[in-house]
């Protein structure tokens, strides 16, 4: 039976709140973390994952109500903007939740994960940190960055039992896209664009996260690992 809390970002929609729900059937603890305070399964947490400060209060109120066992850093946001008239402030906005708060709360958990002997860093980044995209700059840019935040967090930490893996998602569908992904028009281009011919789900995604958690391999750490349909490697 799982011990421990693991700790979600971003749980109360999305690809965040189908890995909180998951995680919580395999029998894990979950504190969802969100602005809201909601989570799609366990112990709410409100908190803007842009304010310091406010990651580290939240992280002791978590750790007081159970031992931290697991973080998944999955919130974020995307933007698109036209790089020539980008500005320093949204490109820094969209960094600080994508990339800096990914630091910030892992540091957060670094020694209660380190107390309790070890643990495992989820983050949740994007297969747009290997491409080229229009209008997309800040958003790939914050992506790459969480791919360079991944590998440097496991191998500082590795002699403390604390692995950090990067899962990077393609095109997912969940509930806040599902009328834009099932338009005809993006239908007929996922089915052109991606080798298995559509987008992934939520649950996909979820899935493969809570594996990660339920069949630990020690030997892996600091890896990206790609969930997209074959889409980033499609000529």
């Amino acid at each position: 039976m799982p011990e421990g809390t693991i700790i979600v970002t971003g749980a109360s929609r999305g690809i965040g709140a189908a890995i909180a729900r998951t995680l919580a059937a395999g029998g894990w603890s979950i504190a969802g973390v969100s602005r809201s305070g909601t989570t799609a399964a366990g112990r709410g947490y409100a908190c803007d994952m842009t304010d310091e400060a406010a990651i580290a209060d939240t992280f002791r109120h978590i750790a007081a109500d159970g031992r931290i066992s697991g973080l998944v850093n999955n919130a974020g946001a995307h933007e698109e903007t036209a790089s020539h008239v980008i500005t320093a402030a949204d490109f820094e906005r969209l960094m600080r939740l994508n990339a800096t708060a990914v630091v910030v709360a892992s540091r957060e958990a670094y020694p209660h994960l380190k107390a309790a002997g070890g643990g495992m860093i989820v983050n949740i980044g994007s297969f747009f940190d290997k491409l080229g995209v229009a209008g997309n700059i800040a958003y790939c840019a914050s992506k790459a960055a969480v791919g360079a935040i991944t590998r440097c967090l496991a191998v500082e930490w590795a002699q403390d039992g604390i692995r950090v893996i990067n899962v990077a998602p393609g095109y997912v569908e969940t509930d806040l896209n599902r009328n834009f992904m099932n338009s005809e028009k993006v239908q007929r281009w996922l089915a052109r664009r991606v080798p298995v011919g559509r987008a992934g789900r939520a649950d996909e995604v979820a899935a493969f996260v809570a594996s990660l958690y339920a069949t630990p391999v020690g030997y892996l750490t600091g890896e990206t690992i790609y969930l997209d349909g074959g889409h980033g490697m499609n000529h």
